[in-house]
């Protein structure tokens, strides 16, 4: 009896089913494409596909996604207006380009501003609640503390699109996160321990 020519199937990554991605959505756009067109395209399973990412969105936010994972973290334990702005400066600290560049340099193209801005909200929203309970939690007033992390979370948001139209892969994303906190630092001047 002979085998089947092949070898081993190709081993799946989360980078493989990314660029598959993003080529469907360049090709066919964000709506059409199934995550069954996904892991068609990159020639793995859906059960693999959901090992690596919950859902197609996820593929566009799934850096950002982490350094908020890591944010939240750190923001759960600092109690100083200080040590929120350094928790903040590190999401753009060697944050490279992918998915998420890609999608927003070529939303049109990809047909999926919709899923960015909604996308986008979900994350500002994560960002400002993070910032804002340490805030409190450092005694800070209630109002203050939430307008303090609407004012973050714009800026981070803010400096992404900033560092993509400048080109994601020609500036880095800390310089830009850097100049929009100074801008949202106004709003922490509230804050204990704040210069007025």
């Amino acid at each position: 009896m002979t085998r089947p020519l092949g070898g081993r199937p190709r081993a799946s990554s989360p980078e493989m089913i990314a660029e598959a991605a993003t080529e469907l959505f360049l090709e066919q756009g964000y709506a059409a494409t199934s995550v069954a067109d996904i892991a068609a395209r990159a020639g793995v399973s859906r059960s693999s596909f959901f090992n690596y990412f919950s859902s197609k969105s996820a593929i566009l936010w799934a850096d950002l996604d982490a350094r908020i994972d890591e944010l939240e973290t750190r923001l759960s334990t600092v109690t100083d207006p200080s040590g929120i702005d350094d928790a903040l400066r590190a999401v753009g600290r060697g944050f490279a380009p992918g998915t998420l560049a890609l999608a927003l340099g070529n939303a049109e193209a990809m047909r999926a501003e919709e899923e960015l801005f909604h996308g986008g909200a979900v994350r500002a929203a994560r960002i400002a609640r993070a910032v804002a309970a340490s805030l409190r939690a450092a005694g800070c007033d209630p109002l203050v503390a939430d307008v303090a992390g609407a004012a973050d979370a714009g800026a981070v948001m803010a400096s992404i699109t900033a560092w993509t139209r400048a080109g994601a892969g020609r500036v880095g994303l800390g310089p830009l996160l850097i100049r929009a906190l100074d801008q949202a630092a106004h709003a922490r001047t509230g804050a204990p321990g704040a210069a007025a």
